[in-house]
């Protein structure tokens, strides 16, 4: 096997980086000659260890054979992999006598004696760390048991938990059994399916549904890319009974009872109902399966969790109620007893997240609790029984059988033959999906009967006797208080991003957590669990150097080596500029600001469809689909420089040649922009929140809308005229109101939303191309900073706003309100023909009241807002404008130009709309039908949101 196809089997790509890779910094250039030789010097250390894993490999070993000049690649690729758990990782004796006696390291608490725990440990105590694990059972493994079943001088072992060694080309688990000197039994092929009556289904019949089958869902896999986020609420087992097509010309019994058969199949591999399991995502992780044959461990997987455990201090019996942590260290109570640690790592499966039993103090990050909401996590259950021969032969490793009711269809769908490997005649019955659940209530021994009487059916009328078991177990993995489920899986609603999430660390890396639930990659396996333990390892051995060289560890706590890449991956959807293969986003506030360059390589992103490119959905089943292999690069730029790049012609190579030669700049993973990034994402990050809806308050926003019947705003409406606007851009910006200035108040005193605007002009004394700011420090309250009394209100007589049918327009002399007698605000209804004159002293707008006509500018006297307190982002000020509004000819010099046009149809309310957008470049049509959806026509303003230009 060649050493690059030997890096493959390993999870690494033959001749490229990978993302982690990159965020280690494992070369200092991405692409280029280094990257080449880095990686040939990686495929090669890997290579030579897996030529003999039970040996402890050194870095002096490659000393004669990688040239000097490499020296530094060898260093990087050789620390990168032990770190990391490629090489030098298990239970041979090379790699044992490694661990040291007397730990130099920081103490570790792991909760759990589960493959995730148990790695971390040895990887851990292999790093010098001190290391104590906690336990609540009374064995280790967790959902990997191994059980004995014996009477009398019949012995025999059953897997009731994890069995299968799913592809052995790479898997760590194969590696260990390599070092034990375990030989791993292929489970063959050969599956026979029986009928309900007992009779074989016909084998030609068999092929053919399960070629419709895999059609079906071949079928099924193309039609979600077509629908875009309708597929985030809608389950795989709905797309699958919809697009089955029975072979033939017609469906008959047997035919059907067949595609039960895979669907309970298909369960089984998930641990979870068709009915939850999210159409869009539910094989997210099928592009990283390991090659090679499924296989059963002979004498049970139980070895390998004993050679785990092996001289690893387990503290059995001890069941964790509560994880504190704090910037000093991590105490976790358990058993009566409070364990002091300095970081803690939590293995615990996800139904016991789910469940809250835990209680972490701190509570853990909203993201992390709503990822641990969102991922599924389903039940399998088996029955096992030892009999006193095979009476079912040993021929085979598996066989299923039918059942006429689709409730039912996993109950007893599939056995497993341990006669080969149990060192006796063990047969199991897989219970999944539904029954799984109703399982979980049955009797022992009516499930026994039931299962008997099915293997009656099937050998006795081959003239085959069966026996009495003499032994036998049932499980109930979801009534264990200890996992409550058996594995994950991708429910309706979630994501592969859910696994990230759940991997993140929380406290400034004093809690970790692995897992099966955990790893995007390779979840709900058992390698799945050992390797989260690997990487935990290397997290946990990160985060005590960085305290140990008294470096500063981000202060978000979530901003780990997952979330980083969440946190870009979410600033990076929303990009502020985006050409060719390149993104870039910065802040919005100093022209001079630094901004963060990304680069992908990879696949070509496809143009999402304009229907949906303002949904996350769409934008993770185009990862799904279309960017399997893509990864990503990054740079500081200037925001001039970023600017300036995105003129530069000839496509990416001149672009990419602009960057590298006439500015200088290095392409680095994530990890490799290094602490000075980590202010300008916090402060990007920030500012986003900042302009945008809290999560919640659009929810209540829209509920308070439809509650008054009325309407924030319109850009126009169908029963109103367009007011031109100021040309600022075809964007919806934000850059108004000042954060610090007072919210509009209701006539009832309650607090309204903020009146949010950008203004720009035309007059030759403003800069349009230049964001303007309000610091206004009298903004829409009384001179006593209370809420106003009436908004808009025409003299406290409750005339609405914008809807005045009266002929004569009045003067506003009124000292601290809204336009308090100007009645046609932002609305060009009113019948009357004369513009306002304004003298308001703390006046909103000094008189945006405008006539049908707009024969004139309208006059402002204001000595607070728009007439003097302006400023450009960059602090200087706005030169004085003394009019407001828009004449006849179409100038102005100084009006809003964001889409607050149209009507204000009630006295006590003025909204916006822009604070869920902002900075979103976003096509016309999806504006439109984002409005009409967030504020639908109401009785009072029929009319749909349009849009008439560009704003």
């Amino acid at each position: 096997m060649s050493e690059a196809l030997v890096a493959l089997t390993s999870g690494f790509p033959a001749d490229s980086l990978t993302d982690e890779e990159i965020d280690a910094g494992v070369v200092s250039v991405v692409g280029g000659i280094e990257q080449v030789n880095y990686i040939l010097i990686r495929n090669h250390i890997i290579t030579r260890w897996r030529e003999n894993v039970s040996t402890w490999i050194t870095k002096e070993m490659f000393l004669d054979i990688i040239p000097k000049h490499c020296g530094v690649l060898l260093d990087s690729a050789y620390n990168y992999l032990v770190l990391q758990g490629y090489i030098n990782f298990g239970v041979a004796q090379g790699i044992k006598e490694r661990i040291l006696a007397e730990p130099s390291k920081p103490h570790v608490i792991v909760i759990g004696a589960g493959l995730a725990g148990l790695a971390a440990a040895r990887q851990l105590m292999t790093f010098g760390f001190k290391v104590t694990v906690l336990e609540g059972r009374k064995r280790a493994g967790g959902r990997v048991y191994t059980k004995k079943l014996e009477v009398g001088s019949r012995t025999a072992v059953a897997d009731l938990g994890g069995s299968v060694l799913t592809g052995t080309l790479g898997n760590p688990l194969g590696i260990l059994a390599r070092q034990l000197s375990y030989t791993l039994h292929k489970v063959r092929d050969k599956c026979p399916i029986y009928s309900v009556d007992g009779r074989p289904v016909d084998p030609d019949l068999d092929r053919k549904v399960e070629t419709s089958f895999n059609q079906l869902l071949d079928k099924v896999s193309k039609f979600r890319q077509l629908m875009g986020d309708v597929s985030q609420d809608v389950s795989l087992g709905a797309a699958l009974e919809t697009f089955w097509e029975a072979p033939g010309d017609s469906i008959n019994g047997e035919e059907m009872k067949l595609f039960h058969w895979h669907l309970a199949n298909l369960e089984y591999a998930n641990a979870g109902l068709l009915s939850k399991l999210s159409l869009a995502f539910w094989d997210q992780d099928d592009p990283f399966d390991m090659g090679g044959d499924h296989c059963f461990l002979p004498g049970g997987n139980g070895r390998l969790v004993q050679a785990l455990a092996e001289n690893v201090p387990i503290l059995y019996e001890k069941t964790v109620q509560a994880i504190r942590y704090t910037s000093d260290g991590v105490q976790v109570a358990a058993g009566g007893q409070v364990y002091d640690g300095d970081m803690a790592l939590c293995t615990v499966p996800l139904g016991v997240l789910k469940s809250g039993s835990i209680k972490f103090i701190p509570e853990l990050p909203q993201r992390k609790l709503e990822g641990i909401k969102r991922l599924g996590f389903g039940l399998l259950n088996k029955v096992a029984m030892l009999f006193s021969h095979a009476f079912w032969g040993i021929d085979l490793d598996t066989f299923g059988h039918l059942s006429d009711d689709p409730s039912l269809r996993g109950e007893f769908f599939l056995f497993y033959s341990y006669a080969t490997v149990a060192g006796g005649p063990i047969l199991i019955a897989l219970v999944a999906g539904e029954a799984a659940h109703k399982f979980e209530t049955m009797e022992p021994t009516d499930a026994v009967t039931s299962v008997l009487l099915i293997l009656k059916g099937i050998y006795e009328p081959q003239g085959i006797e069966v026996p009495e078991p003499i032994q036998t177990v049932c499980t109930r993995w979801g009534s264990d208080p200890f996992c409550l489920g058996s594995y994950s899986n991708v429910a309706i609603g979630a994501s592969g991003d859910d696994y990230d999430i759940l991997a993140e660390s929380v406290g400034d890396g004093r809690v970790f957590f692995a897992g099966e639930a955990t790893t995007r990659r390779y979840p709900a396996t058992m390698h799945g669990a050992l390797l989260s333990g690997f990487r935990e390892a290397a997290n946990m051995a990160h985060y005590a150097r960085v305290r140990t060289s008294r470096l500063k560890v981000e202060k978000n706590p979530t901003r780990n080596a997952h979330s980083c890449a969440s946190i870009l991956a979410d600033l990076f959807r929303e990009p502020d500029i985006e050409f060719g293969s390149f993104s870039i986003i910065f802040g919005r506030k100093d022209f001079d600001s630094n901004a963060i360059l990304r680069v992908t390589f990879g696949n070509q992103r496809k143009k999402p469809d304009l229907q949906h490119s303002n949904t996350l959905l769409f934008e993770q089943l185009q990862s799904h689909f279309n960017q399997r292999q893509e990864f990503h690069i990054y740079t500081l730029l200037s925001k001039q420089q970023a600017l300036d790049l995105r003129e530069v012609r000839g496509g990416d190579e001149n672009r990419t040649n602009y960057l590298t030669e006439k500015l200088g700049v290095k392409l680095v993973g994530r990890k490799g922009l290094g602490p000075s990034a980590d202010s300008i994402i916090a402060s990007i990050k920030s500012e986003r929140s900042r302009r945008k809806t809290p999560s919640g308050m659009l929810k209540s926003k829209v509920a308070a809308v439809k509650q008054n019947q009325i309407r924030k705003a319109k850009i126009i409406g169908s029963n109103r005229f367009s007011i031109p606007r100021a040309n600022v851009g075809p964007k919806i910006a934000r850059n108004g109101i000042n954060e610090e200035s007072k919210t509009l108040g209701n006539s009832d005193g309650l607090t309204s939303p903020c009146l949010d605007i950008q203004v720009g002009a035309s007059s030759s004394n403003i800069d349009l191309a230049r964001p303007i700011t309000n610091n206004a420090s009298d903004f829409a309250s009384d001179s006593n900073g209370s809420a106003l009394g009436h908004l808009g209100d025409n003299n406290g007589s409750g005339t609405d706003v914008g809807s005045n049918v009266g002929s004569v327009l009045s003067v506003n002399n009124h000292l601290d309100c809204l336009n308090a007698n100007c009645v046609s605000m932002f609305d060009g209804n009113s019948n009357g023909s004369n513009p306002q004159s304004n003298g308001s002293q703390h006046c909103l707008t000094s008189s945006l009241c405008i006539d049908n006509n707009l024969s004139s500018p309208l006059l402002n006297v204001s000595t607070e807002l728009l007439a003097q307190n302006l400023s450009y982002s960059d602090g200087s000020a706005v030169p004085p404008c003394s009019v407001v509004g828009t004449n006849s000819s179409g100038s102005s010099s100084l009006i809003p130009s964001n889409p607050h046009f149209g009507s204000f149809e009630s006295q006590d309310y003025v909204g916006n709309i822009s604070d869920s957008m902002d900075g979103i470049s976003i096509q016309e049509n999806i504006f439109e039908d984002i409005m009409n959806e967030l504020l639908p026509p109401t009785g009072s303003s029929p009319g749909t949101w349009q849009v008439t230009g560009k704003f």
